[in-house]
């Protein structure tokens, strides 16, 4: 099993789970403050490796009229003021070959979008900063079609890569969660995160927005991460309903805590588990 360091976090399917947690979009400072410091304190009581997420553009909306975040300048200063002021490594997804280098300055993994994931020009600027990048699988791909996209990084001398589950279409205004779809990610023997909140999506639900089923954050975190996973990619707000993209997905700030606490018994349990080889 492959190693990918972050920081002083090391992420493996074999070690203690990390655990990549934010918001969907940056908002407000009050709300980002917030999110972080409690996120923080829960994490350090728990013993869970944190790595903060926000999105400073949110490129790809259902409606022109949705909140798109700071954009990449303003978000990219407030990104760096989150990770100097509390000490945490900083994850960010970027669009474009002209965003890599800049965010490459800030970030400690690079995010490559699902729907982008299998843009070769921005994969090669991405690798080519040789910092971790977690790719997240397309709704529309197979697990196997994520071998391709190793090789590309690959040939770019940038084994520091991370696979991220998000669900894949299941006909309209739906997504699944495959569990033997995981496994076979695992089998690439690269750490794999699940993300959770976009697997409970239901892409244009809402018309003009994206739906959502939070109300299933832990059925399906639990399923997941029951198979031994590297690390559990989780959206959070004070309050979803009035969040400014994806709320219906978002689990509430104060449930975090004992959300965390089941998955990091159940993670004890499955890595603990001696192995069986079933042939």
């Amino acid at each position: 099993m492959k190693k990918v360091s972050v920081a002083d976090i090391k992420l493996s399917n074999q070690n203690e789970f990390g655990l990549i947690c934010g918001l969907n979009v940056l908002e407000s400072n009050e709300v980002i403050t917030k999110v972080v410091e409690e996120t923080l304190a829960i994490t350090k009581k728990l013993s869970i490796p944190f790595i903060f997420k926000a999105s400073y553009d949110k490129a790809n909306r259902s409606s022109k009229d949705s909140y798109r975040g700071p954009g990449i300048k303003e978000g990219l200063r407030t990104l760096k003021s989150i990770k100097e002021d509390y000490s945490i490594p900083i994850i960010s997804d970027v669009h474009s070959l002209e965003e890599v280098a800049p965010a490459a300055d800030i970030l400690d993994i690079i995010q490559i979008p699902a729907f982008l994931c299998r843009q070769t020009d921005l994969i090669e600027e991405c690798a080519k900063t040789k910092l971790p990048i977690n790719v997240k699988k397309a709704q529309f791909l197979s697990p196997g079609d994520m071998k391709n996209i190793i090789e590309k990084i690959l040939s770019y001398d940038n084994e520091n890569i991370l696979l991220c589950e998000r669900g894949t279409i299941f006909g309209y205004n739906n997504l699944i969660v495959d569990m033997l779809g995981l496994a076979e990610l695992k089998d690439f023997k690269y750490p794999v995160i699940f993300d959770v909140t976009h697997s409970l999506q239901q892409p244009g639900g809402l018309g003009k927005s994206t739906a959502g089923r939070r109300h299933h954050a832990l059925n399906l975190a639990k399923s997941a991460m029951a198979l031994g996973l590297a690390g559990l990619f989780l959206e959070v707000h004070p309050n979803p309903d009035k969040a400014l993209c994806d709320g219906p997905c978002a689990l509430p700030l104060h449930q975090l805590e004992n959300f965390l606490s089941q998955i990091k018994a159940l993670d004890s349990l499955t890595k603990n588990l001696p192995v069986l080889e079933i042939t």
